[in-house]
């Protein structure tokens, strides 16, 4: 994955032109990435796995967003020996699937935090609402026991975002390819057919609005329609533990919110401005292309401390874990 603004969207090799300042820090910052994320991301699964009173519903949200994470922490390795290497090393079927693998990251964080967001939406507003009430939020439901979050009913959620987010990463593994690039230099990326600038735009399109637009926007409407059902239920009541929810909520909100754009509104902003023009691929360029991607690779490594190790239950949980190890 590459926040590149050339046609090629993949892992690209660096030219010849770049600093060596960029050459040197690219592989420490992507083995910092890697290690953070992969220690993190492995230290959630095995706690979700381990502990009894970590098998909740919100959980199942986690652990699947922790496999996606730690999935994607696995190509970066690659990534490093292809930049050091300046060339594509592994063959076509290690360049599909590393091209998958990032593609799965762009679509499974984005879809994933939708679900937790539903999720937590509807355990809020059980809080905050009476069961025969729902009637009146939610006109479809006909039973409270619809809305009942279950173990279960989580499996099957995480189990269909897998496979929509896998439906929508096939064309990008069908595209996938080893091609030679101005140089001669086999590279890694996305080789479309005639108009080849057409499809490129349209594949940007694609990403940038399947796998951050929709499932963002929807990210905002749950929680901007949470925040003004718990002001309104605070007015009425006027109840000190509502209010105290309202603050918990509301950084939750903030929390999630500023992360996940701070960490991907670059990444497909740079998408937008590869519609927009074709910018030669000067040092500048690629310098700027590498720092964006490698703020979208470190959500990986943000999401386990924001999503699982904030949470005093884990963290009682993972500690309980060592030191049963130890003993």
């Amino acid at each position: 994955m590459s926040a590149n603004f050339s046609p090629h969207n993949g892992t690209n090799t660096t030219s010849p032109e770049l600093l060596s300042a960029l050459y040197v820090a690219l592989p420490v910052v992507y083995s910092v990435i890697c290690a953070v994320g992969l220690a993190g991301n492995t230290a959630v699964i095995c706690v979700i796995l381990r502990a009894p009173k970590m098998k909740t519903v919100t959980n199942v949200f986690i652990l699947n967003l922790a496999i996606a994470d730690g999935l994607s922490t696995l190509v970066l390795p690659v990534n490093v020996a292809e930049h050091l290497l300046q060339r594509w090393p592994f063959g076509e079927l290690v360049c599909k699937l590393v091209l998958a693998i990032d593609h799965y990251n762009i679509f499974s964080s984005t879809y994933f935090l939708a679900a937790m967001s539903v999720d937590r939406y509807l355990v809020v507003l059980a809080t905050v609402r009476p069961c025969h009430r729902y009637l009146v939020v939610l006109a479809t439901v006909r039973s409270c026991r619809v809305l009942r979050r279950t173990h279960r009913g989580a499996k099957v959620a995480s189990l269909c975002v897998w496979l929509g987010v896998s439906v929508l990463v096939l064309p990008f593994f069908s595209f996938a390819t080893v091609y030679r690039n101005e140089l001669q230099v086999p590279s890694c990326g996305l080789s479309f057919p005639r108009p080849e600038r057409a499809w490129f735009k349209a594949s940007r399109i694609y990403t940038s609005i399947l796998g951050f637009a929709l499932p963002v926007c929807a990210i905002c409407a749950l929680y901007g329609d949470l925040l003004r059902r718990l002001r309104a239920v605070r007015l009425h009541s006027g109840a000190k533990a509502l209010g105290k929810a309202k603050r918990k909520v509301t950084i939750l909100v903030l929390t999630v919110l500023a992360v996940c754009l701070l960490c991907w509104t670059p990444f497909h902003l740079a998408s937008v401005v590869a519609l927009a023009t074709d910018l030669p691929q000067t040092p500048l360029v690629i310098s700027t292309s590498y720092v964006i991607t490698s703020l979208s690779y470190a959500n990986s490594c943000l999401n386990p401390f924001l999503y699982a190790f904030l949470d005093n239950s884990f963290r009682k949980s993972f500690l309980t874990m060592l030191w049963c190890r130890e003993a």
